[in-house]
């Protein structure tokens, strides 16, 4: 896309104007699952689910995000930004709908794969906007504020899990569907930035995909990003079950627990995105290792909170969910920056949607694990938190030992 011809001057504010439209998207893009997980107790209480089996909820949305994400990338880099996100949003509201009027568990199940395959063009259409409009001494802080959208997204959804003991589930589902809307009508202002690639430059989109496919480097980073979002998946995805079945806390504090974490990530995002510009000499992986290795210690600490349920173990949990906020949950801007500036910049969406196919196989991958070792153990949550624990320590390893930082030439 990048080839193309450029922009015509003009006056128009990224940072004010556009900005906001992409903060947007991350914000409906995230209300839409989180409030399913958040509403969990309520939902596995009406459809008789096992914590288990509302783990494959998540597994659905994220597999889906993993098939979705390739194929997207190479679609921003060729038909541009705005395109994209309408295409987005639109994939969004369905999936809203559909398990706003789901009979079953089946359906659900459906609407989580609508909304996945949604949202795995988010990524890739934002990550090029910021890759595009913003200069690369603040492209850290505007991948930081463009992320922040997913923590406010995760507060709006906990609101829903709240509202969930006084509000059907379902009913409130209707309302993220318009959220989502009013959002998807702003990225219509947003066609008239994409760089269009001339028709004799235009290639298969799987040529594009071929050459990332073919970067060695990029192909670990790919990997060892699966391996970091089964922790941030595990997060989010069990954090109001555990309160509530290991930790004896009621549903409105659960809710309030899942807020805690969104509004730690909310700041954090903005933080880690400006530090990376700044610090450790511009190497954004040691910032990355350093907030991964410490959720590793975090997760490993969750274990034993059940232990300490009866001498103010919800005061413990709250704690260790907000070092998590800030730290699993948050290192998502860092981890975007580091995507775009590892290839040719003609093939950042490209490389977006790739990584994010890694991410997403590993949001697949672990809430089964999670399930299968709560499964195993007769529901003790401290196997699941241990063995995501596990898995993000050998994502840090990857991060450190295996990956190469920048930006590889043409």
């Amino acid at each position: 896309m990048t080839t193309g011809p450029a922009l015509p001057a003009d006056t128009d504010n990224p940072w004010v104007r556009r900005l906001p439209i992409l903060i947007g998207s991350h914000v409906v893009g995230t209300v839409n699952v989180v409030s399913v997980m958040a509403m969990a107790p309520s939902i596995t209480g009406e459809l008789g689910l096992s914590a288990a089996l509302f783990g494959t909820f998540v597994s659905a949305y994220y597999g889906a995000q993993a098939m979705g994400s390739l194929p997207a990338g190479s679609i921003t880099d060729r038909f541009g930004i705005g395109r994209a996100l309408v295409i987005a949003h639109a994939m969004m509201i369905v999936g809203a709908l559909v398990i706003a009027l789901a009979p079953s568990y089946a359906t659900c199940i459906g609407g989580m794969m609508c909304m996945g395959l949604g949202y795995s063009m988010t990524n890739p259409s934002t990550a090029r906007g910021v890759l595009d409009w913003f200069p690369a001494e603040r492209r850290g802080l505007a991948m930081g504020l463009k992320q922040v959208g997913v923590p406010i997204g995760g507060v709006l959804a906990a609101g829903n899990g709240a509202l969930a003991a006084y509000v059907h589930w379902q009913s409130l589902m209707y309302g993220v569907a318009v959220l989502i809307a009013l959002n998807g009508i702003l990225c219509f202002s947003l066609f008239r930035f994409d760089r269009q690639v001339p028709p004799e430059h235009r290639r298969n989109p799987l040529a594009n995909i071929g050459e990332v496919l073919r970067d060695r480097n990029f192909c670990i980073y790919t990997v060892l990003s699966g391996m970091l979002n089964v922790g941030q998946t595990n997060f989010f995805g069990f954090l109001t079950l555990f309160l509530t079945e290991a930790v004896r806390a009621s549903q409105p504090m659960a809710g309030f627990a899942m807020g805690l974490a969104q509004t730690a990530s909310a700041l954090a995002r903005i933080g880690w995105g400006s530090v990376s510009d700044k610090a450790f000499g511009g190497r954004r992986t040691v910032l990355k290792a350093w907030i991964c290795g410490a959720a590793a210690v975090l997760l490993v600490l969750m274990a034993w909170v059940s232990d300490w349920a009866a001498d103010g173990g919800i005061w413990i949990a709250l704690a260790l969910t907000a070092g998590l906020g800030i730290t699993i949950a948050s290192f998502a801007p860092v981890s975007q920056a580091i995507s775009v500036e590892a290839v040719p910049a003609r093939l950042a969406g490209s490389a977006v949607g790739f990584n994010m196919v890694g991410v997403h196989i590993g949001g697949f991958l672990g809430p089964v694990m999670f399930g299968a070792a709560l499964d195993a153990f007769g529901g003790d949550y401290a196997a699941g938190w241990l063995i995501t624990a596990a898995v993000t320590a050998l994502g840090v390893a990857l991060l450190v030992f295996a990956f190469r930082e920048g930006r590889r030439p043409e």
